[in-house]
C-alpha cells in the first residue's frame, strides 16, 4: 500500500491537507499528515527552541512509524518550506523512501538555510533583521503569519476563494525562526531517491520554461534533467492542496506511479532551442564588436536609423555563447541592417531575476552609445525586446524619450511571475503601458505561448486597449515561444517579415 506523508509549509500545518487526504484516502491510499512542532504540533524535548532539525525529527517519527507496518511504500510530500524538512529526513531514512513530492517547492542543496527559498528579498531581509534582533541568547524567535492580503508575497493566491483566504489567514501560526536560518545538512544518500516536480503554473515556471532554462545553462537546474525527475503542472497558485485539491490528489497519485515530464539534458543529442539556426536565410553583414554591443552596419555613411535587440534571460554568467551570439538576435540585426538599418545586439547582465535593475541599466547604457555612434540617427531608435528581458521594457514605456520611435517586444514576459518575488518591481509592463503616449508598440504573439507568459501578455493586451495605447498585434498562431528557430514554417518566416515592416514603418515615419 502506498503511504503518502503530507509535510505543510511555513505558517501551516495538518488542517490545509484535509480535502487532498480525504480525496487520496478514497483512492486506497493511506495518508498521515506531519504536525510540525510549533505548527500544529505540540512542543516536545527541543521545548521553546524549535529549529529545523525540530521539524526533521517530526518527519523521521511519522516515517518510522509507517515503515514498521509490512509492504508500505513510503511517498514524502513537502509543500513549499516544507521540502526542507522533507529532505533532511529522507536523507536519513532513504532506504524507506519510494519517492519524494516538491509541491511547488525551489530545489534544496545541503548547507542552505529554507529562508534562501524564499523568492522575496524584502521578506528574507525582515526575517534576517527580526533574527538580530533576538536576545542575546541567539535563538528562538518567531516569524508572525501573514495577514489576509500579505499571502501574496510567499506565493500566488490565484484559485483561492475568499474563504479559503479566510481560513489560512484563521488558522496561521507564527513560524519559529530558527526553521529558516538553520542550513540544511544532507550526507548525499538522498541523491538516490526518486523525485517529482509538482508545479503550480500560476505561481511560477511550467515545464517548458524550465527547459529553457536548462538549456541556457542554468546551473542549479542542471541536476533536474534527470530520469529520477519528473514533472507535473496544476494550473493554479501556490496552495492547490485549498484551491484545487482533488486536481493535486491525482497529481499525487500520477507521481507516486512514476507519471511525469522529464526534461531533455544539454549534450549533442539535444541541441537547445535557442542555438538552432534563424528561420530565415539572410545574408552576412560587416560587424563591429564593442564592449557589449555589436554593430551590424548597412550600406552608405549614414547616419541610420538603429534597432537595439535586448535578450531575454536570466542567462547564467558563464553561457557560452553569449546572447549577442545567438542566431536569433543576430539574424534580425543582420535582416534590419540589410534594410538600410543599424542592427545592435548587447549583452547584459541579467543573470537572475534579481539582476533587472542592473540588466536595465546595461541597455540604457548601450542605447546613449549607439546613439553617439556617428553612423546612427540618434532620434531614430527603437528597442525591440525577447522574452524575460520584456520586464525592462516598462522603463521605456512609462517615460518613453522623444528619439524612441517604437518598441517591440517578441514573446515577452510582461509581468513578473509570482514566485520571482518582485512585489511592486517597476519592471511591469501592464502597469507601465498607460503611461506609453503615442509611443507605438509592435507585440509579437506567439499562439502556443508558455501559459504563464501568455496570461500577462493577455493582461497587456486588455490594458492596452482600455488606454488606447498604440500597439499593433503580430500573431503567429501555431508559433511556439522562441517560434524563430523552433517552427520553420512560411507562416513563422512571414511574422518575421510583418515584424521587422512594422518596425521599420514607425522609425522612418
Amino acid at each position: 500500500m502506498t503511504v503518502f506523508i503530507l509535510v505543510a509549509g511555513a505558517f501551516t500545518g495538518p488542517y490545509v491537507w484535509r480535502d487532498t487526504a480525504a480525496r487520496l484516502a478514497a483512492g486506497g491510499a493511506e495518508v498521515r499528515t506531519v504536525a510540525l512542532t510549533g505548527l500544529g504540533g505540540e512542543p516536545g524535548e527541543h521545548g521553546g527552541d524549535v529549529d529545523l532539525e525540530t521539524h526533521i525529527a517530526d518527519v523521521l517519527a511519522v516515517i518510522d512509524a509507517v515503515a514498521a507496518g509490512p509492504d508500505r511504500e513510503i511517498v514524502l510530500v513537502g509543500h513549499a518550506y516544507g521540502i526542507h524538512p522533507v529532505y533532511g529526513a529522507a536523507d536519513r531514512r532513504a532506504g524507506a523512501i519510494a519517492r519524494i513530492v516538491h509541491l511547488d517547492a525551489a530545489p534544496v542543496q545541503d548547507g542552505t538555510p529554507a529562508l534562501a527559498a524564499v523568492p522575496d528579498q524584502g521578506l528574507r531581509e525582515e526575517v534576517v533583521e527580526r533574527a538580530a534582533a533576538r536576545g542575546e541568547g541567539g535563538s528562538g524567535g518567531e516569524l508572525p503569519p501573514p495577514a489576509r492580503d500579505g499571502w501574496a508575497r510567499w506565493g500566488s493566491t490565484a484559485g483561492l476563494s475568499g474563504a479559503a483566504l479566510d481560513g489560512l489567514t484563521a488558522l496561521a501560526a507564527p513560524q519559529p525562526l530558527d526553521t529558516l536560518l538553520q542550513p540544511l545538512r544532507l550526507t548525499g544518500a538522498v541523491a538516490a531517491v526518486p523525485v517529482t516536480g509538482v508545479l503550480c503554473t500560476g505561481n511560477g515556471p511550467g515545464v517548458e520554461m524550465l527547459q529553457i532554462m536548462v538549456d541556457v545553462g542554468d546551473p542549479a537546474l542542471r541536476a533536474l534533467a534527470d530520469a529520477r525527475v519528473a514533472f507535473l503542472e496544476l494550473p493554479t497558485g501556490h496552495w492547490p492542496m485549498l484551491s484545487c485539491p482533488t486536481e493535486l490528489a491525482q497529481a499525487l497519485s500520477e507521481a507516486e506511479s512514476g507519471g511525469g515530464r522529464l526534461l531533455t539534458p544539454t549534450g549533442p543529442a539535444h541541441r537547445p532551442a535557442h542555438l538552432r539556426p534563424f528561420l530565415l536565410d539572410v545574408p552576412g553583414r560587416p560587424r563591429e564588436r564593442t564592449g557589449n554591443i555589436d554593430l551590424y552596419l548597412p550600406e552608405g555613411p549614414g547616419p541610420h536609423p538603429a534597432v537595439v535587440f535586448v535578450h531575454g534571460g536570466p542567462v547564467p554568467a558563464g553561457a557560452r555563447p553569449t546572447p549577442r551570439d545567438w542566431p536569433t538576435l543576430a539574424g534580425y540585426a543582420r535582416l534590419l541592417a540589410g534594410r538600410g538599418v543599424v542592427g545592435v545586439t548587447l549583452d547584459h547582465r541579467l543573470h537572475a531575476v534579481t539582476d533587472y535593475e542592473r540588466a536595465a541599466a546595461d541597455v540604457a547604457d548601450a542605447v546613449e552609445r549607439v546613439r553617439a555612434d556617428p553612423r546612427v540617427d540618434a532620434d531614430r531608435i527603437a528597442l525591440w525586446f525577447f522574452s524575460g528581458g520584456g520586464p525592462m521594457m516598462a522603463d521605456w514605456l512609462s517615460e518613453p524619450p522623444r528619439w524612441l520611435r517604437c518598441v517591440a517586444a517578441n514573446y515577452p514576459i510582461l509581468a513578473p511571475l509570482p514566485s520571482w518575488g518582485l512585489t511592486g518591481s517597476r519592471f511591469h509592463p501592464v502597469r507601465a503601458v498607460p503611461d506609453a503616449g503615442d509611443l507605438p508598440v509592435v507585440l509579437v504573439r506567439a499562439g502556443r505561448e508558455i501559459p504563464e507568459i501568455a496570461a500577462a501578455v493577455e493582461e497587456f493586451v486588455a490594458e492596452a486597449a482600455r488606454c488606447a495605447a498604440d500597439v499593433e498585434i503580430v500573431d503567429v498562431p501555431e508559433g511556439r515561444h522562441g517560434f524563430e528557430t523552433l517552427d520553420r514554417t512560411d507562416a513563422a518566416r512571414d511574422a518575421v517579415h510583418r515584424a521587422a515592416g512594422a518596425v521599420l514603418a514607425r522609425l522612418r515615419g
